[in-house]
């Protein structure tokens, strides 16, 4: 009775155990789910805080670390653009300081030349008129003196091409003072960034190899082999392409459209075909009239003053001294009075609008993010205003570049009205 007493009382106690290990068994076997595919963002950690306290105010206030550095970069970034605009403006005034010079060597070399030369000429007339013993020998040796000095100053007026040194100075001056206005934009704006100092920077050393100040070893080559246009900007500027995207739909975005890229292509074309094309056969027509120019003047004043030397000896000397003499005088003035170096100066800078024209639309029809372009219609805005017309007008020589490339329609018109 006992044994059987104990055993139930020990029953409930068994049987609770149980309980509980099932209890602590369905704790433990938890079933697992699947993971999930998203990660979850972490929390981000807390940014350091500065305390400030203006002694002037009894207000205290508190600045992010984060802020104050980002404040320090844009501070330092806008003192180096002030002192990029100071550096431009000098430049500025020293481009249009040179202009000047260069357009008054260009005019007192001129008129010196050409004096020199008639006056030289004229004495050889007059030697071979009525010229004999000591006043024919005086003539003769001031006659060749003469022709022998315009000959020196002939070659070296060829060889620096005041009027076209002018031209380069001018297009330098009007190109740093459109960099300076866009950096005087720049300051105005504000929130300057070390991506816009080294732009500024890249675009004046990329000026100054363009439009050199130094006449000797810097100069320009004013004869080179052929004609090309003058190139003012970054080389890598406009060539720092992105991958196009493929998966572009027909849709806006940022301005953009294909309608859009299709007409800045046709645009592209045009100026390609018509605008380039006819600016480089004329600069190659200028350069060699300017180098036939060059070889011919100083040739005939070195045989007038050859043929001066011997007026009184040879029956044909006096007339070769005076008839070389008027031909030098007369291909002086139309070289330089005429200024063929400037126009063709003139003929390289356009020639180098056209190509910048060119690359920036290429580059910006190349890159595939829409969000990174400038926007679309203040894109065609500025090409339409660079070539002097209106949208309208655009549009239409764009319908008349795809009539081209499609009926082959020949296109009666350029695309620039400017130049």
């Amino acid at each position: 009775m006992a044994f059987l007493q104990a055993s139930a009382l020990l029953l409930p106690s068994s049987s609770s155990s149980c309980c509980c290990s099932r209890k602590n068994n369905a704790a433990i076997h938890v079933p697992k789910f699947p993971k999930a595919p998203f990660s979850v963002p972490k929390i981000p950690t807390s940014r350091k805080l500065v305390h400030k306290h203006d002694p002037s105010s009894t207000k205290h206030q508190f600045y992010y670390v984060d802020d104050i550095k980002a404040q320090n970069s844009t501070a330092f970034a806008t003192t180096q653009l002030c002192a990029l605009f100071e550096a431009v403006a000098d430049r500025v005034e020293m481009h249009a300081n040179i202009g000047k010079q260069c357009d008054n060597w260009n005019t007192l070399l001129l008129n010196s030349i050409n004096m020199i030369t008639l006056t030289a000429a004229t004495m050889a007339g007059v030697a071979a008129i009525g010229g004999a013993g000591m006043p024919l020998l005086a003539l003769k040796l001031s006659s060749t003196l003469l022709y022998s000095a315009a000959t020196g100053m002939l070659l070296v007026m060829n060889k620096i091409q005041p009027s076209q040194l002018a031209e380069e100075q001018r297009n330098a001056t009007r190109l740093f003072q459109q960099l300076r206005s866009q950096i005087e934009t720049m300051l105005a704006l504000g929130a300057t960034t070390e991506e816009d100092v080294k732009d500024v920077m890249e675009r004046v050393l990329a000026l100054d190899r363009a439009f050199p100040l130094p006449l000797l070893g810097a100069m320009l080559d004013k004869f080179p082999s052929k004609f090309e246009p003058a190139t003012w900007w970054p080389s890598h500027q406009l060539l720092q392409k992105k991958t196009k995207s493929h998966e572009r739909k027909q849709r806006q975005n940022n301005g953009w459209s294909d309608e859009l890229e299709v007409e800045m292509r046709d645009i592209v074309e045009v100026v390609k075909r018509k605008d380039s094309k006819d600016y480089e056969r004329l600069g190659n027509l200028l350069l060699k009239i300017n180098k036939i120019l060059a070889i011919f003047g100083p040739l005939l004043t070195g045989i007038a003053a050859i043929g001066s030397a011997f007026v009184g000896n040879v029956s044909w000397a006096a007339i070769v001294a005076v008839a070389a003499g008027a031909l030098a005088t007369s291909a002086n003035a139309f070289q330089h009075g005429g200024q063929v170096g400037m126009v063709f100066e003139m003929y390289r800078n356009s020639g180098g609008f056209f190509r910048l024209l060119q690359e920036t639309i290429e580059a910006t029809l190349e890159e595939g993010d829409l969000e990174k372009r400038e926007n679309g219609e203040m894109f065609e805005m500025k090409v339409a205003l660079q070539l002097g017309r209106s949208l309208s007008q655009l549009r239409e020589l764009a319908r008349k570049s795809a009539s081209y490339r499609l009926d082959g329609t020949a296109i009666d018109e350029f695309a620039s009205k400017l130049f």
